[in-house]
């Protein structure tokens, strides 16, 4: 059991040992005063020294893990420091980032807003333009129209003057009908007296010549008669007859010119011996008897007759 107990000592003593190395090999940190070799021998005053040695080891141990913890507070308050350093440069990044992206905004902004000023100035200018044209327009449609109503105005002078000169023109051709109409009247008047007193006077000359020419027909038709009656005894002396004809006829058309010259004869109908002998008595006779009288003439220039041979 003795023996147990003393190989406990130096085994819990080399195991510490070996734990601090490996603690100080892990921390990296190196020692300038080096531990002193244990005796390999054990014995009475080694295992103080080891004791003593241990408690140095505890001693540089809770040392060293305060100096560990220490180096962890520090680390962590690097870390610290640097995540707070990286949070205030991504915080700065991201506001950057937002002025950034602010200032594109604006700048897209004040883009859109210059465009809608320039199309708001060029839709201004066209307004202007054409409130410029309308007004133009309108000035020269208030000039027309004033030109127009001065036109109206002197065409109305013209009229309201012509319309004068008519009306007096009218009057006057009025009073000038009037007096024509008048003097139309008054000459009606007087040729309606005038034809009234010429029909009676035609009318009565009228009557005289229809007396006259009464008369006269009367002694027209009884000279015709009278030179028909030689004509036919003309004929009749020229006529070759014989038994043969007897109780028959034949009529002619005889023309004759105003000295009784037969210009033409011409057989109508009858017997055709006494036609034949008949328009040789007229042409043997050659000229027959005719009115030196033109109006007794004229009825006897063409005649019919009717030749009847006869007998002793």
């Amino acid at each position: 059991m003795a023996d147990q107990a003393n190989l406990k000592i130096p085994l819990g003593i080399s195991a510490g040992i070996h734990i601090g190395a490996i603690i100080i090999l892990a921390l990296g940190i190196s020692f300038e005063d080096k531990p002193k070799p244990v005796p390999s021998a054990p014995s009475a005053p080694a295992i103080k020294a080891v004791v003593v040695d241990q408690q140095q080891i505890a001693q540089h141990v809770e040392k060293l893990k305060k100096q560990k913890q220490d180096a962890e507070n520090k680390e962590k308050a690097r870390q610290a420091e640097l995540e707070k350093q990286a949070n205030q440069a991504r915080k700065a990044r991201e506001q950057e980032q937002q002025r950034l992206k602010n200032l594109e905004i604006e700048r897209k902004q004040k883009e859109l807003e210059t465009q809608k000023a320039n199309e708001a100035a060029k839709a201004a200018k066209i307004k202007q333009q054409q409130e410029k044209e309308l007004a133009d327009k309108a000035e020269a449609a208030r000039k027309q129209k004033e030109q127009e109503k001065l036109l109206a105005e002197q065409a109305a002078a013209k009229a309201a003057e012509k319309r004068k000169l008519e009306e007096a023109a009218a009057k006057k051709a009025e009073e000038e009908r009037k007096q024509k109409a008048e003097a139309e009247r008054k000459r009606k008047a007087e040729a309606e007296a005038k034809a009234r007193q010429e029909q009676e006077m035609a009318d009565a000359l009228a009557a005289e010549q229809a007396a006259l020419s009464q008369t006269r027909n009367r002694q027209v038709m009884s000279e015709v008669d009278r030179f028909t009656a030689m004509i036919r005894a003309t004929i009749q002396r020229n006529l070759v007859v014989d038994e043969s004809m007897r109780g028959k006829s034949c009529r002619v058309f005889i023309r004759l010119a105003q000295d009784g010259f037969v210009t033409s004869s011409q057989t109508l109908d009858g017997d055709q011996v006494v036609c034949r002998a008949a328009k040789a008595a007229i042409n043997k006779a050659g000229r027959l008897p005719v009115s030196t009288e033109a109006d007794v003439y004229n009825k006897l220039k063409e005649i019919n007759l009717t030749v009847s041979p006869e007998f002793n």
